[in-house]
């Protein structure tokens, strides 16, 4: 099929196609008499796979890494199934980060709000920071 053809099949523009061959995720690609580009069918699984893997948060180098050698279907299982775990891992460690960040603002905003109105703008934030900073000590 023609680069149009994959476009409008796998939902992706003409330009990140080529730019996913340049990088050397889908391989090199056959081309026909009249020089235009013929992909296969396996390069639309290999951009929905590539494309999910992005959404996963997965780099473009680790997708390179865990997809099998072109021209050949071999994927390393324990490869894949490690890679997805260690990403596992990386979410969940973002999770508790983003957790702990949010409980940072929603302590700061509430004692913004604590504070009286008015008054000298240095004085309540030198109040709410060393609020925070004493909060933040080990007990």
């Amino acid at each position: 099929m023609k680069i149009g053809e994959l476009a409008r099949e796998s939902g992706l523009a003409p330009s990140r196609i080529r730019f996913y061959e340049r990088e050397g995720l889908i391989g090199s690609i056959d081309r026909g008499l009249n020089g235009y580009r013929q992909y296969s069918r396996e390069t639309r699984q290999t951009l929905e796979i590539i494309v999910m893997a992005q959404q996963a948060g997965f780099s473009l180098d680790e997708i390179r890494n865990l997809l099998p050698p072109h021209g050949k279907g071999d994927w390393s299982r324990d490869a894949l199934v490690a890679a997805l775990k260690t990403k596992v891992a990386e979410i969940e460690a973002l999770r508790h980060r983003l957790a702990d960040t949010q409980a940072g603002l929603e302590a700061v905003i509430a004692r913004i709000e604590a504070s009286p109105p008015g008054g000298d703008c240095f004085d309540n934030a030198e109040g709410i920071l060393a609020g925070i900073r004493d909060q933040a000590k080990p007990g």
